[in-house]
């Protein structure tokens, strides 16, 4: 059975499964920071009202400038887009009708986007036996080859941070045969700014780094993202896209979130310690979790257990998990929980524990 292609669906999930859902529901199949927006967004929010009645700007400022700022950049390299899915989107039509390299398992939106578009897919797998590291070799060999590589930093599902030595030497090899390098790093906030390939975005033409404010700044509803790029690739994509493509209340919410540096120091330690905690956990009860570095882990069961047992079984406790039906290299066996309150995490390790003990 099909089950939706992204978290955040926990209704959907049981109306696929014909399943009647309890009254009460914590859904861990999605991956934004438990703590909610910053403070400082709700304390505009009465002012944001007199946004509606106005047009948008359609550089999507004051967001545009607060992104540029905060990376030390020209708002040349920047591109706003209403959220990594419109981004990944434009990205598509660049690399209409040739060859892209996708590095399984990873985020299924860049197969569809590209798979839109007409584009050929390379696929690589990075090898579950070893913990899901890039294969370095098969992805070199496949850019002589191909337009693009796309490569998810750190990756979703798995949470896995490539070595930055091998992103080195996957980034020469795409300057001599010619072979761009899509950088997604969504979740990279959680981790640290520092590890960002932006800063060296100018000496490097030929890598296109998208970036998500979704997860950090708990916002997914507005949508908002954005691309850093080299000038003349900004031009390219800002010619395939609609006017007016941010909203202005995003834009302004945008701005507001970037100069909350406390906020994104406690998001981190509060990431690190529940997933370090949970990894502790699942590992006790003998799974096999991946080596995250976000807010987020993936795991998967013994072979005594059967891990779409656990997922359904979870489901009727009002427990609702990320499947990996549509993650190639997963393919059912694993799934992710994504961070959530100190509450909700509880209740999930006291419906584990009880699932463990009678299975």
């Amino acid at each position: 059975m099909k089950l939706p292609e992204h978290g955040a669906n926990p209704h959907n999930v049981y109306a696929t499964l014909g399943i009647e859902p309890p009254t009460q529901l914590v859904d861990f199949s999605e991956n934004v920071n438990p703590a909610g927006p910053p403070d400082s967004v709700t304390e505009m929010w009465p002012s944001l009202l007199a946004k509606l009645k106005a047009y948008p700007n359609p550089q999507g400022e004051p967001f545009l400038s607060a992104a540029a700022d905060y990376h030390g950049i020209s708002t040349a390299y920047l591109f706003a887009g209403n959220g990594a899915a419109e981004l990944l989107a434009l990205l598509a039509e660049r690399y209409r009708a040739k060859r892209a390299i996708v590095v399984h398992p990873t985020f299924s939106e860049y197969e569809a986007t590209l798979l839109a578009k007409d584009v050929e897919i390379v696929r690589v797998f990075a090898s579950e036996s070893e913990g899901f590291q890039l294969p370095l070799e098969a992805i070199l060999k496949a850019m002589t080859s191909a337009s693009v590589l796309y490569l998810c930093t750190p990756n979703n599902p798995t949470g896995v941070m490539p070595e930055r030595t091998d992103l080195n030497v996957i980034i020469q090899r795409g300057a001599e045969v010619g072979c761009d390098v899509v950088l997604d790093e969504a979740f990279i906030d959680f981790v640290d700014e520092s590890l960002s390939f932006i800063a060296e975005i100018k000496s490097n033409a030929h890598v296109i780094v998208v970036r998500s404010m979704t997860k950090m700044y708990a916002i997914p509803g507005i949508r908002l993202g954005y691309i850093v790029a080299n000038p003349s690739i900004i031009m390219e994509i800002k010619a395939l896209a609609p006017h007016w493509n941010v909203n202005g209340l995003a834009a302004e919410i945008g701005a507001v979130c970037l100069q909350e540096e406390q906020y994104r120091e406690q998001a981190i330690q509060y990431s690190n310690s529940e997933r370090e905690r949970m990894t502790q956990f699942l590992t006790d009860n003998g799974c096999a979790v991946t080596n995250s570095v976000t807010n987020f882990i993936s795991f998967t069961l013994g072979s005594d257990h059967d891990s779409n047992k656990l997922y359904e079984d979870m489901l009727a406790r009002g427990i609702v998990l990320r499947h990996s039906q549509n993650f190639r290299g997963m393919d059912g066996r694993w799934l992710r929980i994504g961070m959530k309150n100190d509450v909700s995490m509880n209740i999930l390790k006291e419906e584990l524990s009880q699932w463990f003990a009678e299975n």
